[in-house]
């Protein structure tokens, strides 16, 4: 007797156990697929972002100008906020007249939080495709050796067991195992490609955040209007 045994009629014939795990495992392939395109075009954005605000910064403008430009813009890059929350601290605490030593950690305090914060945003659901390929294919397995108990409980039942009954509800068993490889290779092969590309972005933001602040160093005391081209060449 010819059966069907294509991956649909397997999933049609599964047990409901190993039919749940599979919804599971494809929604969990769906999820991640949402977050690896979403990831790809986000940290694309913010590449482009940061090395427009980096050439702006070495272009010459004052830092006052920088600032103020950062303020009025709707979408600013990582690296301009960052910019943004040193350049604040150091205007405020200049203000209140404290000595250049203050002004200085006060500022590179303000950015390492900034940092910290837009590191945050970057790693978001990061950790979803770290779970999704860590998991799935437990739970694949999980569907495969349920799906195998049930086929054999049924060949209890047969006086004469053969390869044709044997197969289908191995078969059916084995789709889960798959689907739980589908779901999770994708994800792990995301995940570290995305956290090489993090870590890339979070030394470029780094260094940025180590030559500002060495600007403000040797400018400490001069107007706001000094720009970090004369830094950018001593660099």
């Amino acid at each position: 007797m010819n059966q069907d045994l294509s991956i649909v009629s397997l999933v049609l014939h599964a047990s409901p156990i190993v039919q749940l795990v599979i919804a599971g495992l494809m929604f969990m392939s769906l999820a991640s697929w949402t977050v690896i395109f979403a990831k790809l075009f986000g940290l694309k954005r913010v590449r482009g972002r940061n090395d427009h605000f980096e050439r702006e910064f070495w272009s010459g403008r004052s830092l006052q100008e920088l600032h103020e430009a950062a303020a009025t813009k709707a979408e600013t890059a990582p690296m301009e906020r960052i910019f943004a929350s040193g350049m604040r601290e150091f205007l405020k605490l200049r203000e209140r007249r404290l000595d250049a030593g203050a002004q200085l950690d006060g500022a590179r305090r303000a950015m390492r939080a900034s940092f910290q914060r837009e590191l945050d945003v970057i790693e978001s659901h990061l950790s979803f495709l770290a779970t999704v390929g860590s998991i799935s294919p437990y739970v694949g397995l999980f569907g495969t050796v349920w799906g195998i108990m049930h086929a054999f409980v049924g060949l209890s039942n047969l006086t004469q067991v053969t390869l044709a009954t044997v197969a289908p509800g191995i078969a059916e068993a084995l789709v889960a195992t798959a689907i739980g490889l589908f779901a999770a290779i994708p994800a792990v092969m995301a995940y570290n490609r995305f956290a090489r590309d993090i870590d890339r972005l979070a030394i470029q933001l780094e260094t940025f955040i180590e030559e500002f602040s060495n600007i403000l160093q040797r400018n400490v005391g001069a107007p706001a209007t000094v720009t970090p081209v004369t830094a950018a060449q001593g660099r």
